[in-house]
Order: C-alpha cells, then sequence, then structure tokens
C-alpha cells in the first residue's frame, strides 16, 4: 500500500516479522515425512475436486485454476496479510488521509503503525498453529505465492491453502488414520473452492458487502487505538475479575458501530451458509471415500468444543472464533434441513442470486427459507 503522508497505518512487513518469530515450531517430522505429506495432500486435493462436484452438483467440466497450495505456518501468516492488505485497503486509506490532517498526525502514524503490525503479528502467530485449511477469496498472486485468474474473473482470483504441520499436528492429537483425516480435511476446503467458482457473483457479492461494512466505520484513528487496546486488555487480564463471562467482547464487536450491525447480520448468514454447506459435504461425500469418517467427525467436535486451554477459550472470544464454530453448527444445520425438505437441487436454488441466500434468522429455521423461495417461486 502506497504510504500517504507519512507512514503507512499497518506496518504490514513487522506483522509477518513477528508473526513469523512467535509462531509455534510444527511437530516433528523427518524431511522424507514431509516431503510424503506435501505429496499426499496435492493428491487428495485433487480427487476432492471430483468428489465434491459429484455430490454437490456444482461446476461444469472446466477445471479450476485456482492453484493448491501447501503451505506452513510462516507461509500461512504471508498469505494472510497479503489478503488484510487487499480488502483493507480503501479504509486504511481513508484513515491515513484523515491521520494527515491531525496535528502530529505523521509521528502519532509512524509508531502506531509499528504497534499495529506487533499486535497484529502476535494475533496471527496465534491463528496459525490452529488453521488447518482455508480458501482464500481475496488473494493477490505474488511471486511466492500465486493465484487465480484476475480478480473479477469468473474463477475470483482465489488460491486453496492446505497448512500441512497443522493437519499433522491435529490428526497425531485426534489419533485417526492420516490418510482419511488428510482426505477428509481437503473435501471440506475443495467445497469452498467448489462454492466461488461455481457461482460467479459471490465473490463480488461478499467483497461488496465487506466494504460497505468497511465505509460505514466513521471513526478516527486514535478511538480505532482505543477500541483495540481495549481489546487487548481483556485479552491480558486487565479486565477486572469476574467481568470476562457474556460481557466480553470480541474484537469485531468492539470495534462496530449501530449501522454496521445489520450488514454484519448478512454477512454472519453468509458464512453461516459457506462453513455449514463445507461441513455438510465432507460428512455427505465421507462414508463413500473416507472409511473412518464417523471416528474422525465424532473425535474433531470433541476438539472444536472444549478448546486447549482457559487461553485458548479467551482468544477464541476475543478474536470471534466462537461465533465461527456456531457458524458450522448452524449452517450445517441449515444445509440438513434444506437438503431433506428438497433435495439437493432445490438447495441449490441458494446459489442463483444474493436474493436467495438465507437471512441470518431463516439460517436458525431453514423453513422460511424454503417458504420464501421454492413456495413463492412455484406459486
Amino acid at each position: 500500500m502506497t504510504s500517504i503522508r507519512g507512514a503507512e497505518m499497518v506496518d504490514w512487513n513487522l506483522a509477518v516479522a513477528t508473526a513469523t518469530r512467535l509462531a509455534r515450531p510444527g511437530p516433528e517430522v523427518s524431511r522424507d515425512e514431509a516431503r510424503a505429506v506435501v505429496a499426499e495432500l496435492r493428491r487428495h486435493a485433487k480427487a476432492s475436486e471430483e468428489h465434491v462436484r459429484g455430490f454437490t452438483r456444482m461446476g461444469g467440466d472446466d477445471l479450476h485454476d485456482t492453484p493448491i497450495l501447501v503451505v506452513d505456518r510462516p507461509g500461512w501468516v504471508r498469505a494472510n496479510v497479503a489478503g488484510f492488505r487487499e480488502i483493507l485497503k480503501p479504509l486504511l486509506d481513508k484513515m491515513q488521509e484523515r491521520r494527515g490532517s491531525t496535528p502530529g498526525g505523521a509521528v502519532l502514524g509512524a509508531v502506531g503503525g509499528k504497534v499495529t503490525g506487533v499486535e497484529l503479528g502476535m494475533l496471527l502467530s496465534f491463528l496459525s498453529s490452529r488453521v488447518l485449511g482455508q480458501y482464500e477469496t481475496f488473494a493477490p498472486a505474488t511471486r511466492e505465492l500465486p493465484a487465480g485468474g484476475p480478480a473479477g474473473s469468473p474463477n475470483g482470483g482465489g488460491r486453496l491453502l492446505l497448512v500441512a504441520p497443522n493437519i499433522v499436528h491435529v490428526e497425531r492429537e485426534l489419533d485417526v488414520q492420516p490418510h482419511d483425516f488428510r482426505l477428509w480435511v481437503c473435501l471440506h476446503e475443495e467445497t469452498h473452492r467448489t462454492q466461488f467458482t461455481a457461482v460467479p457473483w459471490l465473490r463480488d457479492h461478499l467483497e461488496g458487502e465487506i466494504q460497505s461494512f468497511l465505509g460505514e466505520t466513521e471513526v478516527d484513528p486514535m478511538t480505532v487505538l482505543e477500541r483495540v487496546r481495549e481489546a487487548a486488555q481483556s485479552l491480558a487480564g486487565g479486565r477486572p475479575e469476574g467481568e470476562e463471562g457474556d460481557e466480553a467482547r470480541s474484537i469485531v464487536e468492539i470495534v462496530q458501530t449501530p449501522a454496521q450491525r445489520e450488514i454484519l447480520g448478512r454477512l454472519t448468514a453468509v458464512m453461516s451458509l459457506l462453513e455449514g454447506h463445507a461441513d455438510f459435504v465432507m460428512d455427505g461425500v465421507g462414508p463413500a471415500v473416507v472409511p473412518s469418517v464417523a471416528e474422525i467427525r465424532e473425535k474433531f467436535q470433541q476438539r472444536r468444543a472444549r478448546g486447549a486451554s482457559r487461553l485458548d477459550l479467551a482468544l477464541r472470544k476475543l478474536l470471534g472464533l466462537d461465533a465461527k464454530l456456531r457458524q458450522y453448527r448452524d449452517g450445517e444445520r441449515f444445509v440438513r434441513a434444506v437438503v431433506e425438505e428438497v433435495g439437493m437441487d432445490g438447495f441449490n436454488r441458494v446459489w442463483t442470486s444474493p436474493n436467495t441466500l438465507p437471512t441470518k434468522s431463516e439460517i436458525a429455521k431453514p423453513a422460511d427459507w424454503v417458504a420464501r423461495v421454492h413456495r413463492k417461486a412455484e406459486s
């Protein structure tokens, strides 16, 4: 991002350096084992494409041009920083212009950019050991991290990331069959890739909603900094004892304005749909190609529910990850109920246009979506 009147709002290079330095080392594997894991993940990702298309009845015969990248934890960090820079650029440009007209704004920005870079790096270091895979929807191509076609193309310009050390860590922790677990993970992530490549308008719609959300941010940089510090204090234990409970808020909740809540409700519904659909597909395809899918699902659900520690639970709440877990659960229930009611082809009407996406209330009441989309169309 080009600087305007001084330093950037976020020191992105420092964020990468901090996250890379603080990221936990992955599980111990030999060089030959690492090569074998990477090769197997690539094979499973490729095989998953046919499995997912056959089950979902989405997509044509054309091949995806979105690359499959098997990365380590630093590679995941670099990819996500690039994505953040892309999606946050309009907001940060606006904040930077406002800061430039403030007395001492350039000096404040130089310091603030460093502080924000370190804080972002700390958050990414935490997440880098927990993400198994990710379809990057807003992924600018770099020499190290290629992406698909240009942004706005039918294939969305995305890329599929599989974080090899995290997959190995979890399969060992759960004591499940590695071959089955790796394929199971690939089925979930391939479903996300299919969603965006088979539904050309979805990427632009999601980006539009995100930019509308960011466009409603009218606070000055100092206010944002104060709100982020409030979040950091709650994470560090600065909140008085006994107040964390239901009063603890995620970073998203802390920085949003009332005007953003309606947009966030729509985004929550879309993300619940996408995550729930991926869970539904991975379990639907699973019995045919993943013999131990029932054992994997049971153990993985238990792991999701319990968290690793009190600190892990606090971070999940702070970052809004507990909301993401609800999205998996609520979205999967929605998809399952709709498919049972109107079949897979009937469910796929959800991808017709933004008007056929479920609302947040319809995610909780699938019958309302069926009534709105199907019975209205048939009347």
